[in-house]
Formats: structure tokens, C-alpha cells, sequence
């Protein structure tokens, strides 16, 4: 082992993570080579990377000069391990149902049943409010309002004035915003 890599390992071994990262940045071309290697249904590129990091981290801590000739081949040795071991649980038949299945877009979910009774909850209060807030006169000139028509129209519908009608709107407006 090299004595600058010697260095690098006890101090990475201390929790240095400067020396750390140093070894990542060494290590990584294995790393990135052994993930593309072990890609699989379940298992993609990125995973097997981080796969990969681990074993690193393990052959950190696991690392014994006297036990072990050298700390590239011992950790490349671990990243192997951690790769091809991810690669036979991403395989197994338990998963199958998930590594072939088609993911759902997100945006295209259709509301649930819970949403559907909110969503009725809140039309039946706004409707409640509708109903016992506002006068006759408000409630017509709010769904004339409401169905598009202008005040001009709905005056001549209701034989009113377009300022009354203008009036009426204004106070059902200010009365349903002041609603609880």
C-alpha cells in the first residue's frame, strides 16, 4: 500500500471527511464500472452506485493491515460484494411484481372517495349559506351573476334597476365572504 494511501485510510478511518472523499474520488471509477455491470429490473444505475459506496464505507471500517495484502484490492473486492449481493435481491421472485410493473402518473389520479365526500361537504355548506344568508332578491341577482348573465339583463328579468341589481350582488358578495 502506498504511503499516501495509507495516510488516507487512517484518516478516513477517524471520521475525517475530506480523506474520505478522497478515497470515494479514487474509488469511484470501480464503482461506477461494477454498477454498470450490475444493473438489473429493480436495481438501476444510481442504486447500484450507491451500493457501491457502501461497500466502500464497509471496507473503510473493516480494513486490517495485517489481515488484508491491500486496501484497493480489499475494497474493490467490497464494492463487488455489496453491487452483485443488491443486484441478487433486486432478482429474487418476491420483487418481480415490482420491477416489472408500470408506475401511475401522478397527476392523473382520480380523486377518492374521501375527496368526493369533502368536496360534497363543502358544496352543501356553501349552498346552507346560500340559502339561509342571503334574501330572495340576492340569491336570484347571485345565480343570474353566476349563470353569466350582466346586470343590465338580469334587471330586465327581475323588472328591477341595474343599480339595485349592482346593490344586491355587492351585499351577497360581502355577506358569503364574511360566511364561517
Amino acid at each position: 500500500m502506498h504511503v499516501m494511501e495509507a495516510g488516507l485510510l487512517q484518516q478516513a478511518q477517524q471520521g475525517d471527511e475530506a480523506a474520505m472523499a478522497a478515497l470515494i474520488a479514487r474509488m469511484m471509477p470501480a464503482i461506477r464500472k461494477g454498477a454498470a455491470v450490475c444493473c438489473a429490473p429493480g436495481l438501476d444505475f444510481e442504486d447500484a452506485v450507491q451500493e457501491g459506496l457502501i461497500g466502500l464505507f464497509a471496507a473503510v471500517r473493516g480494513y486490517d493491515p495485517a489481515r488484508h495484502a491491500g486496501f484497493a484490492a480489499y475494497a474493490a473486492a467490497c464494492i463487488r460484494h455489496a453491487q452483485r449481493s443488491a443486484r441478487r435481491r433486486a432478482l429474487r421472485k418476491k420483487h418481480a411484481p415490482l420491477n416489472y410493473s408500470v408506475p401511475l402518473p401522478e397527476d392523473s389520479a382520480a380523486p377518492g372517495p374521501e375527496e368526493h365526500a369533502i368536496a360534497d361537504e363543502e358544496v352543501a355548506a356553501v349552498l346552507l349559506n346560500i340559502r339561509t344568508r342571503l334574501s330572495v332578491l340576492e340569491r336570484r341577482v347571485l345565480l343570474a351573476s353566476l349563470d353569466g348573465a350582466a346586470p343590465r339583463q338580469i334587471a330586465l328579468a327581475l323588472g328591477s334597476t341595474p343599480k339595485a341589481v349592482q346593490n344586491a350582488l355587492a351585499r351577497a358578495r360581502r355577506k358569503l365572504r364574511s360566511a364561517p
